[in-house]
């Protein structure tokens, strides 16, 4: 057995005999609201790790290097070892969630250019906006960093939007986290790409992503399978 090196609201990651690679396992588990709300979906970590490995690949094409190694079982894949920045990126196409409530702007609202957001990852604080200056006191990153990190999630976003937009789903908004490869030191795209970090909505505008166990707005793994169908993984 494998060693347990962190675990997560959604994920466990565990040591391999590679001391650069890790394997990433996917949880069952749900939360919300800095973990307020919490549940369990059978099927729900196997559907995030299938999205996940088929939207890594998506952006790896587009230019973005991504931790995936590749996908190793129905709930887990091997990736390189990081040192995650501390910053949730946000990338929002469309008025929706939080920026609805601190803007007034109506639901679905477009955003042209798309919005982006830094929040520091930090549970205790409720993962707060920063700006580059919050960045720069507390030494989050270095300013080469930000914006490469920046470069990253808006260009993971846009090839992510298209992609969605050929099957017929819209992508509202996307949160990425980005971490320093441990061999190399290079930044790379980490944790994962899945209906958890994402708002996407059908055509008719059914909302197929986490917002479903937020508001008790219908089956989430119901919500997830239609995603994955939609883009053609198994």
């Amino acid at each position: 057995m494998s060693k347990l090196l962190y675990e997560g609201k959604a994920k466990k990651l565990f040591a391999t005999k590679d001391k650069y690679v890790l394997r990433q396992v996917f949880k069952d588990d749900a939360t919300a609201f800095n973990a307020l709300k919490k549940s369990q979906f059978s099927g729900k970590g196997q559907l995030n790790c299938a999205i996940s490995t088929a939207l890594f690949a998506v952006v790896e094409k587009a230019g973005v290097k991504t931790h995936l190694i590749e996908q190793t079982g129905p709930i887990e894949m091997l990736v390189r070892k990081v040192e995650i920045v501390k910053l949730e990126v946000i990338v929002r196409f469309k008025v929706a969630g939080s920026l609805q409530k601190r803007t007034g702007l109506p639901e679905g609202y477009e955003a042209k250019p798309p919005v982006v957001e830094f929040c520091y990852k930090d549970d205790a604080l409720g993962d707060p906006i920063f700006n580059d200056d919050h960045i720069r006191l507390l030494k989050v990153a270095k300013p080469a960093e930000v914006e490469k990190i920046r470069g990253m999630a808006i260009a993971a976003a846009v090839a992510l939007r298209k992609h969605f937009k050929k099957n017929k789903i819209e992508l509202v908004d996307i949160k990425f986290e980005f971490g320093r490869d441990a061999k190399t030191g290079k930044i790379l795209l980490a944790d994962e790409i899945s209906p958890d970090t994402m708002r996407v909505w059908s055509a008719s505008g059914e909302k197929l992503d986490k917002d479903r166990f937020r508001f008790d707005l219908g089956d989430l793994v119901e919500g997830y399978r239609k995603v994955a169908n939609a883009l053609g993984v198994k």
